[in-house]
Parts: structure tokens; sequence; C-alpha cells
């Protein structure tokens, strides 16, 4: 099994995903565990100078001018998880809980937390040995980082509450004995340094990046096969036209798809349009009506201009997620090259927050897209020869797509609620000391669920296009597009009613993006 080594530094979205799923363990950088060591003892020299520092010898929040006894230091750390482990609801996926306590190990191992190496050492322990934290969905507000559901988290380093071991929810306290570990007793600072970060927020959104990216490119390639199937005249993707409107991910987006489509014989070129129309004229008629069409639908023609700034979301979200994932985002700051304990704002999740938001607008996007173009290929007065609900047996006996498309249709009206910005939604808490919060933590979760959901709608729409392609014929399809075809016909049979619709959705949403039989990157990689 691969190793990530840590230095807080240059974790990167598949690193935290892989960890996350059990597929990548992780080390500790040396030269990182050296600047924790001397961070930690100009801390402890502080302290001993008796310097009042935030979070350390006084209270949190709004008390944070009720000063804390020398001796009491180490009890208020501990009586800050056990306060703050207040959330509730439906545990947020286990994967998920294990990347979020190895970016919280990533953040700390800067050094700028001000914690002990051997801090360090268990959660890498932890981590290796596939112990997830148990973390409840609702509880954070996303302003001083994620309190609460961190705090669920510090509760399984001090061997308390409920934690997965391998996927098995157990009690803490059984999962130390099974691996012979001990918890750790939290000294000064390491609570705040735990539970004051934006860890869990950021784990949630870089599961929701990595499926964005996925999608994109299972998008795309449906796209392909839609261009195909309905012999599309193909100037909407002449380089020249996307360059006069040159949005990056327009252009990107439509090299991709002449990509995939290169040498086909299914697509038209309009300049062999013009005599075949003016051969269907009447007579000297003033007007009469063609039976071949000179544009294709918007879902078709537009797709470069609608996918633009989906794909620039996707971009952009994966560069705040990829900055806040090797960040320190805590409060305060220990600096000793400079001499300096900083108090400022680190914690705070509203980049997370907003670019989250954005995601779920561009999910929302993909969405309509692929429920759009699926309806095309469904509807008999839409889909050219192709047989209505593209049904391989006895129309009105058997039904085809008919049922499935109610999938797409709910999920799809689902997603464009998720859509509504919840970043925007501050209320003011902890006796207004919190005035400004980012709602970050349920944006993220907001746009996870929303990528996820994308999921169901577009294996439905990809689906729907090899069935399209069954009837149609493969002999004619592009270079990519074949290609890509030819993997996806190993494992697909053309949809009939004796065979439920449910397991056919199920395998293939397993096979495209969980085995990413299609490799998505390499999709992706085609507008470069």
């Amino acid at each position: 099994m691969s190793e990530v080594v840590l230095d807080g530094k240059s974790l990167t979205i598949d690193d935290i995903v892989d960890v996350g799923l059990g597929k990548k363990k992780v080390s500790l950088s040396s030269e990182a565990l050296y600047k924790c060591k001397k961070n930690r003892e100009f801390l402890k020299k502080k302290i001993e100078e008796k310097n009042i520092i935030y979070g350390v010898n006084t209270s949190f929040g709004s008390m944070c001018n009720k000063i804390i006894h020398q001796d009491s230091i180490e009890l208020l750390q501990e009586n800050l998880v056990r306060s703050h482990a207040a959330g509730l609801g439906e545990p947020i996926p286990y994967p998920i809980t294990l990347s979020a306590m190895l970016l919280r190990l990533n953040s700390l191992i800067k050094g700028n937390s001000g914690v002990r190496v051997e801090l360090l050492e268990l959660i890498k322990n932890l981590i290796n040995n596939n112990v997830a934290p148990y973390i409840p969905t609702h509880g954070s507000v996303g302003a001083s980082g994620d309190l609460v559901h961190l705090s669920h988290l510090a509760l399984l380093l001090i061997g308390k509450g409920k934690a997965y071991y391998h996927g098995q929810l157990m009690e803490a306290e059984e999962i130390y004995k099974k691996l012979e570990l001990t918890p750790i007793k939290l000294s000064y600072k390491e609570g705040l340094a735990l539970i004051n970060g934006t860890s869990v927020m950021t784990a949630l959104a870089s599961f929701a990046v990595k499926i964005a990216k996925q999608l994109l490119a299972v998008e795309c390639l449906s796209a392909s096969f839609t261009i195909e199937i309905f012999n599309s005249i193909v100037d909407f993707l002449d380089e020249t036209l996307h360059i006069l409107k040159p949005h990056k991910g327009q252009i990107k987006i439509a090299k991709i798809l002449r990509s995939l489509i290169k040498d086909s014989k299914n697509i038209i070129n309009r300049e062999d349009l013009h005599e075949k129309i003016w051969e269907e004229a009447n007579g000297n008629d003033r007007v009469f009506e063609s039976s071949i069409f000179i544009q294709n639908v918007y879902s078709i023609r537009c797709t470069p201009q609608v996918l633009a700034p989906v794909y620039e979301a996707i971009e952009m979200a994966e560069n705040v997620v990829s900055i806040e994932a090797n960040s320190t985002n805590d409060n305060p700051i220990i600096i000793h090259e400079e001499n300096k304990i900083l108090h400022g704002g680190n914690f705070h999740g509203q980049s997370i927050g907003f670019y989250m938001d954005v995601l779920s607008i561009a999910l929302s996007t993909l969405s309509n897209l692929a429920e759009r173009r699926l309806n095309t290929l469904l509807d008999n007065k839409l889909n050219g020869e192709l047989p209505e609900f593209l049904i391989k047996g006895t129309p009105g006996l058997d039904m085809g797509f008919m049922g499935a498309q109610y999938l797409a249709t709910s999920t799809t009206a689902e997603n464009r609620q998720l859509a509504s910005p919840v970043s925007t939604n501050t209320i003011s808490s902890n006796s207004s000391n919190q005035d400004v919060v980012s709602m970050g933590t349920v944006a993220a979760r907001k746009a996870y669920t929303s990528a996820c959901n994308t999921k169901y709608v577009i294996t439905l729409e990809l689906l729907a296009t090899l069935q399209a392609l069954f009837f149609k014929g493969i002999d004619k399809l592009g270079k990519g597009t074949s290609s890509y075809y030819n993997i996806l016909s190993k494992y697909f049979v053309p949809y009939e009613c004796s065979m439920i619709f449910h397991d056919v959705l199920t395998k293939f949403l397993d096979l495209i993006f969980e085995k990413d039989i299609i490799d998505y990157k390499s999709i992706l990689m085609l507008g470069e």
C-alpha cells in the first residue's frame, strides 16, 4: 500500500479521498516534526512567562476574558471537548471522517498549532489502523471551525465515545484495547487545536470535488455519444467559434468533445446540407419546410457553453480545497521563528462555504443538462428514429426507460433546491462573539449530497446512450467514442423488462464511479 508523507503543505485531494477509503497510509515528515517540537517549546516558554494566550490560560469565545489558573489549564482542554461534542443526526460516512482526521493531522503538523508530537503520532497510528471517528451530521456553523464535529473527533483521541474500526462502529475504549494503544491526556492548547479548524468541511468538500470531476468527465462522454446518435451538425464545436468567446471552460469542453468524436462518420458537415435542403423545395412556393433541422437543440449544441462555468467552478473549488487542506486553520497561531503568537481567524470556513455553494450550482447545472438530453433520447417526438422510451420489446407491454426517467427528473429537482446558497445564511451565535459565520460545513455537506445525486442522473443518461447505440449501431462511431464504447459494452446488456432496472443502475454506478472503468482523468486530459 502506498504512503502519503504529511508535511502540512503537499496533501492533494486524491490523497485525502484515498486515505479515507483505506487505499493509502500516512507517515510524518521529520522536518515538520522538528518544527512542531520547536513551536511547542516556544509556547511552553511563553506560558511560564505568564503571557495571556487565548484558549491556553483563558476560557473560550465570549468568555475569553475569564483567565484560567495554571493548575487548571489541562482540565480546561478536556472540558472544552466534552462540552462541544454536541452533534446530532445521522453519522457522516466513516471514510469522510477518516479523511477529516487526516486533514486535522496535516494542519497540526505544520507546527503552528503548538501541540505535542505524541498527539500527532497517535492520530497517525489511528489512521493507519483504519480507525475513524464517529461524527454526527449536524452541529457546525463553520465559523470557529468545525467545533462540534471536531469535538467528536477529539473524543476518540482521549478514548471516549464511539468510533469505527475497519468500518465497524465500536466503543473507543474497545478499539484501543484491540490495538494496544493508549489514549492521550490532553495538555494545554491541544483540545482547542484539535477542534478549532475546518477539517470536517474540507473532508466533505474533497469528496464532493473528486466526484464532481468524475461527473464532468462522464457527462462529456455521454454528450459525445448523443452528438453521434443524433447525427449532429458539427460546426458548433468548431475551434474558431469558441476562441471568439474564450472562456477557459468552454474551450476545454469543446476540445474534449472534438477529441472524442474525431473521425466519426455519424456527424454532419454543414456544407453538405445546403444542396439537400434545396432539393426539398416545392416549385415556386415562397416558403417551404425542410425535413432537415439546420441546428441541434441547446442541450446538444450549447454543451460547451453550458459546461464552461461547471468546468471552471470545479477547478476553482479544487484549488480552494487544496489550499485549505494545507493550511494552519486554528487560533491562536504559534510562530517561534518570529517570536510571535498571533490571534486571528484562520478557523473561519467562508472560503469552503462559498465555493461549495458554487459547486452545488455547478452540479445542479450538470443534472439539468443530463436530464434534458435523457428526455430527448426517450421522447418519441424528439428522438428521431429511436423507439419511444428506448423500448427493446413491444411498446405498451414493455416500458423501457419510462420508469427510470422519474429517477432523473426527481433527483434533478432536488439538486435545484440544493443549489440555493447557505454561506449567505449567517446567524450570530456565542453571545454575538461569532457574529458572522460561514455555514461552511452545511455548504460542503450540501455539495456532497448534490454530487452523489448527480451520479444517479448521469449514470442513467449514460445507460440511455448505450441503449440508443444498440438501435443505431456503432460502426460509424469516432475513435474516442468507439474506444470508450468498447470498454462499456463489456458490461452492458440492452435493457428489457425481464430485468430489474435498479440492478442495472447499481451495477453501472459502481463500475463508473467506484471502479472508474473509463478512467475519468483520461477524458479530462483531452482538453489539455
